[in-house]
């Protein structure tokens, strides 16, 4: 438990007294102090709260995590709102996942966010002093639920939001993890080949002292080339990746490839509707908890994790704002198909538009479930056709020169 420092008053000639007191929170503290018969009139946390004994060893801190996981903030939200709907304080709430959390990271967070609760700031506020933990989407959800009263719902779809999107993104991680697995495969398989099997054949080749096959020749200076020259190839592979991070790092660049993303071939579509997916959720979520439109489509904005798309609800926002209605702004932007843009409209007319939003969300999820199952049944024929150019490629180049001269002996 913290330790807190506390000057009060007694009840005897009212003296001044102070000391330090281990307890939950303040509020805990004030308690012990009037049940002695001592009024508090400062109570605050007392930053030497680790003795030297305590103190984490080398070893300790470079092990100790650092960073807090999605999954770690999504038990937060849920233990958050099981907490507030059984009626524990906020302040004994944060202090009760506090002593529970393994993370020191997670710890610091908690007991930043109960020094400033102490100090009379709300919930949003502390929470803005962590941006790397949470989000824009998350902040303005929280802020929305504590005008309203429903702190302890809106922690719930904070959950259920955070559950989404872990699942997308494991959904996308998996459909890219096969394609991506077989490409390295035959880039390894390309330079073991060109190293190792092509210079031995080339060796038996030398020694018949032929005139070898145009496939042959042009295997062997390639093979030449990426034995004589791989300290070459290889500066410029990692100087082409690290151009690469350093271009999708710019703002044009990044917008760029984020729009380029959806034009992959077999991967682009998946990962366009998991964006889709994850707006449309967000959005509905936004207009369930009762954000304005426009601040919603803001906050949603931050939240999707393109910025092509981004820039499309950036523009969808700017109608909005101009009377425009959201069926108009979504029409324009032209990545919506013609259902969505049915369902907005009705959504619209119905008064319902994030219940609206919530089925385009499940529609768009349902899409990509059956693109990933579809995934490999997609991909198959493509791998085949190029791992059967690649053996092609190499039989003819070995196996010609070997078959001329063989019919060169039979002919003798």
């Amino acid at each position: 438990m913290p330790v807190f420092a506390y000057k009060g008053r007694s009840a005897r000639g009212g003296e001044l007294v102070q000391g330090t007191l281990e307890g939950v929170d303040s509020g805990a503290i004030a308690d012990q102090l009037l049940n002695t018969g001592i009024t508090p009139t400062e109570i605050k946390i007392s930053r030497d709260t680790r003795s030297k004994d305590e103190s984490p060893s080398l070893w300790q801190r470079l092990t100790q995590k650092q960073t807090i996981d999605p999954l770690e903030l999504m038990l937060f939200s849920r233990q958050m709102y099981t907490l507030l709907k059984s009626g524990v304080p906020i302040m004994r709430a944060l202090a009760g996942l506090q002593e529970s959390s393994q993370n020191p990271a997670f710890v610091a967070m908690l007991q930043d966010l109960r020094e400033s609760l102490d100090s009379g700031r709300e919930l949003s506020t502390a929470m803005r002093r962590h941006p790397k933990i949470f989000s824009p989407f998350y902040l303005s959800m929280v802020q929305v639920g504590e005008m309203t009263g429903m702190l302890d719902q809106t922690f719930m779809r904070l959950y259920e939001h955070l559950e989404f999107e872990k699942d997308m993104r494991e959904r996308i991680k998996s459909a890219l993890r096969y394609p991506m697995f077989v490409v390295i495969a035959m880039a390894i398989a390309i330079v073991i080949v060109n190293i190792f099997v092509i210079p031995s054949f080339a060796k038996v080749f030398a020694g018949f002292h032929a005139e070898l096959p145009f496939m042959t020749k042009l295997l062997m200076g390639f093979s030449n080339f990426m034995v004589n020259s791989w300290p070459l190839l290889l500066a410029g592979l990692i100087g082409a990746v690290a151009a690469f991070r350093a271009w999708i790092n710019t703002v044009d660049g990044r917008y760029k490839w984020d729009r380029y993303k959806f034009k992959l071939p077999i991967a682009g579509k998946i990962i366009l509707k998991g964006t889709l997916a994850r707006f449309a959720r967000s959005l509905a979520l936004s207009f369930k908890s009762g954000i304005p439109i426009v601040q919603g489509l803001n906050t949603v904005g931050m939240v999707v994790d393109n910025e092509y798309m981004r820039s499309k609800i950036e523009q969808m926002r700017d109608g909005v704002e101009r009377g425009e209605s959201i069926l108009r702004t979504a029409h324009a932007t032209g990545v919506f198909n013609p259902t969505v843009l049915q369902m907005i409209a009705v959504g619209e007319e119905t008064g319902d538009l994030d219940g609206l939003m919530f089925e385009v969300a499940g529609m768009y999820e349902r899409d990509v479930e059956y693109e990933v199952k579809t995934l490999s049944a997609q991909i198959e024929p493509i791998m085949i056709v190029a791992l059967g150019i690649l053996v092609l490629i190499l039989a003819l180049g070995i196996f010609l020169p070997m078959w001329d001269l063989g019919k060169a002996a039979l002919h003798k």
